[in-house]
């Protein structure tokens, strides 16, 4: 039975109450169903700390498009949701806190600063996902998670421990990325260069044996202080001589070697290079081959550690300061050149990323990255767009080995004990009491933690209850469908995932990537805290309505580019919703059948034949498009049907028949426009949850809701291409005409005589009442040749006819004569004091050239405009 729509939408009344409809009927949740196909997605998790934002907001969006899609298909459609612990962001968080108090971490101690960040992520932890709520997100949220809860902590330790049985998890010294500011490592991908500018150094090395010099270029004298080498190339002549010699190290006074090396660049600077392995991964790797001593002079924070002599105590750039200054004063100091070179910077908190030599846990990434590479190279899992397989096999095929270990105390705790005694290592599945080796119970576990992504990398299958490769979650939804995500995590993330994914369970985690950009803001730059150029989506919600921001989000959205936002698309999404309401409304105040069904196709009108082919192709299409992943095509497609076919033209072409005395032809379009109301609705709903529900809810239907009810599907006998065509060219024939009034600002009272002239007169015969409504016409003529005196009409031309209307019927010319004189004597004035300022020199010579060409442009409208008038006058006075 239908019901009454109020007056106007108001989103703030709908979106809760629907939310809730939908979650206490449990909607969202995802039952295994053997007769059922599942498709399945996991929500990149956003951090605990976050707070929704706009991308947060496209991603959220895209999935759930998704996942309402494949729900209304009839899968048994799952969409994981959860967050993540978010190590280094999280910590930092609470230490924050822990400040306004007074304290640090260690005065705690780590137990009690567990808690208390246990303590922060009840309190806070769960507002981003309320906050996702808010957007109509449809996650199955009875089978959330948290990348540290019970499940996933076990997940995280089986991985550990069983690469470190198969040997591709080892501990080892070697150049890792050091954030003194975070005070911890980082990951290659954790690092951003950015080309900064900054200086070449180069200062004078002597001989130990007086009998010269080389000249060595840095960017970084500071880390002279750890050098223990020089290196040259072997094929380089001018430097044979000194192979094997030492040089002074200046400012340290120590003597140290000049080695032989492929790795200097003859045509680099001098050809000779500095070695400080401590401090660089290639002067490392030279180092190991040349048996050079590691001398680590900078310490966690980065400060001249005891290995620093008299500049011990100082920051680095402060170091670096007296260094410069001493080498100069010393005579060491040859000359100083401007550099520009791309620096690496932390990802978090965007300092200089300090490179330093450190025991840590490693990945041993070229085992794992074959199977990686092929099951991408071979299809398996394919990206969307295709252009980004390029940028996940070129960071693969180059990938070193993954430093996994933080120097932080939230997160997964390394399981690893140190013997005291023995000193081996302990790696274990459960918490060790005693050495494996000697039996020792003086142990101790390894502080650190494991790298967030470490954990999130395992996402799509330990969500679903791996490690037991028996659970019914994981049998059933894995491998995951597809994943959503940015472009700016190829590395950080999805490369991680599907290397784990492949080792762990055999499988690719997902068969599709749809990569989507970045949200900018209006002038294309990333919205950031210090441009103060952010958009709350919160507040978009609050101002436009959840819909309104989801349409914005998809309409402006193709596959891997960023996109702007504009607030004024989601006024003209809003305006969009209301349409549709009204267009509901109009349709349920004229509605008396009390059931969905199309009357008999024989009872059909041309109109009536029309809309439903339209339709037919429209569920086709959109279909087609969502299965491609096509989303921002899919939604305009049904947005230009909604606005178009079915609002400014099915509605308007059945009401003489809705207000008729003909009760079968009223009752069919009843039947009509409600069924194809109902299938737009539900072709609507993935990208307009809340408005669509609540409207489907007032029609006549069968089923409890509208995210439920079946999505559409293509009908054969609903195809009907003769008579869509013959509307069409009737509609065409309305438009122009229409357009051509508009032109001539002739009001819609003001009939006339049609003219059609056609040599397909069956196309229009039964279109004689539309287009006398629509076209305004008091009387339409078809024929096959043109009336007679039509060189003096008024006339336009569709692919299949000319149209002709009397001038005479349309203007009173002489009026109409008298009002362009008018309006031709005022645009002549104006274009004649433009052009008088355009031709005088001073002016153009001293006004800004904005002005100048502000002046230039009007003269063009003008002029423009008086060809129209002079135009409209010879046609006139030809009548």
């Amino acid at each position: 039975m239908a019901r009454e729509l109020p007056k106007t939408y108001d989103p703030k009344d709908v979106e809760e109450r629907l939310y809730r409809f939908w979650s206490e009927n449990g909607y969202f949740h995802a039952e295994r169903d053997q007769n059922k196909k599942p498709f399945t997605i996991v929500m990149p998790p956003p951090n605990v700390t976050g707070q929704l934002h706009m991308g947060h907001a496209m991603d959220a969006a895209m999935q759930d498009v998704l996942i309402r899609f494949k729900r209304m298909q009839g899968y048994a459609a799952l969409w994981v949701p959860g967050v993540d612990h978010a190590g280094i962001a999280t910590q930092i968080r609470v230490e924050e806190e822990l400040r306004k108090e007074g304290l640090t971490r260690y005065d705690l101690g780590r137990e009690k600063f567990l808690e208390r960040v246990w303590d922060w992520k009840r309190q806070y932890g769960n507002r981003i996902v309320e906050q996702q709520k808010k957007l109509g997100a449809s996650c199955d949220w009875e089978r959330a998670r948290f990348t540290m809860d019970e499940g996933c902590s076990k997940a995280v330790r089986e991985v550990f421990v069983s690469l470190y049985e198969q040997g591709l998890i080892y501990k080892g010294s070697r150049i890792i990325n050091w954030c003194p500011h975070c005070v911890t490592a980082l990951s290659d991908a954790e690092v951003e260069y950015v080309d900064k500018p900054g200086s070449l150094w180069h200062i004078r090395y002597p001989l130990a044996d007086g009998s010269g010099e080389v000249i060595v270029a840095t960017t970084r004298p500071e880390t002279m202080l750890g050098d223990s080498g020089v290196c040259v190339n072997p094929n380089d002549e001018r430097y044979k001589d000194i192979v094997g010699k030492k040089v002074i190290l200046p400012l340290v006074n120590k003597e140290i070697p000049v080695v032989a090396d492929d790795y200097a660049e003859m045509d680099f600077g001098t050809g000779c290079v500095k070695m400080t392995p401590a401090h660089d991964p290639n002067d490392f790797e030279v180092g190991l081959r040349h048996n050079l001593e590691v001398i680590r002079v900078l310490d966690d924070n980065g400060v001249v550690n005891e290995f620093g002599g008299k500049y011990q105590g100082l920051d680095r750039y402060e170091a670096r300061k007296q260094i410069v200054a001493d080498l100069e004063a010393q005579g060491y100091l040859v000359k100083v050149e401007p550099y520009s070179h791309n620096v690496g910077t932390c990802y978090r908190c965007h300092r200089d990323v300090e490179p330093i030599i450190s025991a840590q846990w490693f990945v041993k990434m070229k085992p794992l990255a074959e199977e990686a590479l092929r099951v991408v190279n071979e299809g398996e899992t394919k990206f969307v767009p295709e252009r980004f397989t390029k940028t996940y096999t070129n960071w693969m095929e180059n990938v070193r080995d993954w430093c996994i270990s933080r120097q932080l105390w939230w997160g997964h705790q390394i399981p690893a004990w140190y013997c005291a005694d023995c000193g081996h290592i302990t790696v274990s599945r459960e918490d060790a009491t005693c050495c494996e080796k000697c039996g020792s119970k003086n142990i101790t576990r390894d502080e650190d933690v494991l790298d967030t992504w470490f954990s999130s990398a395992l996402w799509p299958f330990e969500t679903l209850g791996w490690p037991d490769t028996e659970a019914e979650d994981f049998k059933y939804f894995y491998p995951t469908d597809v994943l959503v995500t940015g472009y700016d995590i190829i590395f950080f993330w999805v490369a991680r995932m599907i290397f784990s994914a492949c080792k762990q369970t055999g499988k690719p985690p997902f068969h599709t990537v749809l990569i989507h950009g970045l949200v900018r803001d209006d002038k294309g730059r990333k919205m950031s805290k210090s441009l103060g150029n952010g958009i709350d989506p919160l507040e978009m919600i609050d101002r436009f309505g959840s819909d309104a921001l989801r349409m914005n989000m998809i309409t402006a959205n193709s596959p891997g580019n960023d996109m702007r936002f504009y607030v004024e698309r989601c006024e003209a999404m809003r305006n969009f919703a209301n349409k549709l309401w009204n267009a509901s409304r109009y349709v349920l105040m004229n509605l008396s059948v009390e059931k969905n069904e199309l009357p008999d196709l024989s009872k059909l009108e041309t109109a009536d034949k029309w809309i439903l082919s339209k339709l037919n192709t429209l569920i086709a299409d959109v279909t087609e498009n969502l299965d491609k992943y096509e989303l921002g095509i899919a939604v305009q497609k049904v947005y230009d049907f909604i606005w178009d076919s079915y609002c400014d033209w099915y509605i308007e072409l059945t009401k003489a028949r809705l207000y008729g005395e003909d009760e079968e032809s009223k009752l069919v379009a009843q039947q009509v426009l409600l069924y194809v109301l109902d299938q737009i609705l539900r072709l609507m709903h993935p990208f307009m949850p809340f408005i669509t529900e609540e409207i489907w809810q007032a029609i006549p239907h069968e089923g409890e809701a509208l995210i439920i009810a079946a999505w559409p599907v293509f009908r054969e006998e609903l195809s009907f291409k003769a008579e869509e065509n013959a509307m069409e060219s009737i509609m065409n024939a309305i438009r122009a005409v229409r357009n051509r009034r508009a032109e001539m600002n002739v009001p819609p009272s003001k009939k006339c005589t049609l003219y059609i002239v056609t040599e397909k007169a069956e196309l229009f015969a039964g279109g004689e009442g539309f287009i006398t409504r629509l076209a305004y016409a008091d009387e339409v003529k078809i024929s096959e040749t043109e009336p007679e005196g039509h060189e003096s009409m008024v006339s336009c031309v569709t692919h299949d006819a000319a149209l002709y209307m009397p001038m005479n019927q349309l203007v009173d010319v002489e009026k109409e004569l008298a009002r362009i004189a008018k309006e031709k004597e005022k645009t002549e004035k104006m274009l004649a004091s433009i052009r008088g300022k355009l031709s005088n020199e001073g002016f153009v010579a001293k006004a800004p050239e904005a002005v100048v060409n502000a002046e230039r442009e009007k003269a063009e409208r003008f002029e423009a405009l008086l060809k129209q008038l002079n135009e409209s006058e010879a046609r006139l006075k030809a009548i």
